[in-house]
């Protein structure tokens, strides 16, 4: 175990953070910002101990609704502006380097991936994009014995199983070709309408 723990601290990282640039900005934006509520909020509530003290009881009453609307109003956009702040104090930017994952684990190791897809409709939910969702994922750059995909069709529809059934006999041509050439993009959809695509060897694939 310890020297598991050491060959991983030794090991390359499988992702690097940089802080933007305009995290310094973002946070004296922020204290300008917060500085210009806090002072209508101030303003709100001194319009509101003016109202109460005030001697006419018909300018009172509907002064004192609307100041009270605008303060409760003004609060809740403040909130709502805090809350989103966190996101913006300190961004980062992160690059991964999936290509270093053999170095810290090996492949044997690797935990195994259930993928499940669902579809309902085949009308809302063409089987054409379903097979291909399908076809992506089982075309993952990752051990072909630790990937399992489900899919689950509530409508129970036959055209999607006959979908599936061609895809499977497509499957045995598109992994084996994915693998040997490194695609990138392994949507057979999205691979096909590229137009950098063209080779003696894709257009048998289309054939099959």
């Amino acid at each position: 175990m310890e020297a598991l723990l050491r060959s991983t601290a030794a090991a390359p990282p499988l992702h690097a953070a940089k802080i933007s640039r305009l995290a310094v900005s973002n946070r004296i934006f922020a204290a300008v910002y917060a500085s210009a509520i806090i002072t209508l909020l101030y303003h709100h509530l001194e319009t509101l101990a003016h109202h109460l003290h005030s001697s006419s009881t018909t300018t009172t009453m509907s002064s004192l609704f609307i100041s009270l609307a605008l303060l409760i109003a003004d609060l809740i956009l403040a909130f709502m502006w805090a809350t989103t702040q966190s996101f913006r104090m300190r961004p980062v930017y992160r690059t991964e380097s999936p290509e270093r994952l053999e170095e810290v684990v090996k492949e044997s190791d690797f935990p195994a991936m259930d993928v499940f897809i669902c579809t309902a409709d085949p009308f809302k939910e063409p089987p054409m994009g379903v097979v291909n969702t399908a076809l992506s994922v089982m075309a993952y750059d990752y051990p072909v014995e630790k990937v399992s995909v489900y899919v689950s069709d509530d409508g129970g529809s036959a055209l999607t199983l006959f979908a599936f059934v061609e895809a499977a006999k497509f499957a045995a041509h598109w992994l084996p070709f994915c693998r040997k050439n490194d695609v990138v993009d392994r949507s057979p959809e999205v691979y096909f309408a590229a137009n950098d695509c063209r080779s003696s060897e894709t257009e048998k694939i289309k054939v099959k």
